[in-house]
């Protein structure tokens, strides 16, 4: 039996390398794992910020390289639904790709608001990648400011 010395630094080299297999696994396949699906089987979701305001809520979402015709919103019954697909540009023959990191594909993503909203108020935006929807609350959704009175 040979005896090796003991290095601190490999051993957190150890538990980096662990750790990152289990959030690969809990967070979906790692890089490798993807590029080898066919694209038309990689599901993707955009990435999405919601923020709320006294008036509105605001729902940007990043769908960068798509076009406004291939994204579809609704809205029913208190629910945001934004579909849409990301269609790959081309296939090149005898081209070897090294990495695919971008997504393609079609995706579904679905928002419960927590209030009633004007449904015939909301606008909806697309400019540079990003789409921005805004949801103006209906007046009973509001926030009111009760004034306080001094006996």
């Amino acid at each position: 039996m040979a005896l090796v010395r003991w290095s601190p630094a490999r051993e957190l080299m150890n538990i980096q390398e662990e750790m990152n297999r289990l959030l690969n696994r809990f967070f979906g396949p790692s890089l490798l794992e993807e590029t080898e699906l066919p694209t038309t089987t990689t599901v993707w979701q955009p990435l999405v910020d919601i923020k709320e305001t006294n008036n509105e809520f605001i729902v940007t979402a990043e769908l960068p390289g798509m076009k406004k015709d291939d994204i579809h919103i609704a809205y029913k019954d208190g629910v945001l639904t934004i579909e849409g697909e990301r269609k790959q540009e081309k296939e090149e023959k005898d081209v070897n790709f090294h990495r695919v990191e971008r997504r393609y594909g079609k995706f579904y993503r679905t928002f419960q608001l927590p209030s009633q909203i004007q449904e015939d108020k909301i606008e909806a935006t697309y400019k540079d990648g990003v789409l921005t929807i805004v949801l103006p609350k209906a007046e009973e959704a509001r926030a009111k400011e009760i004034e306080v009175k001094v006996s």
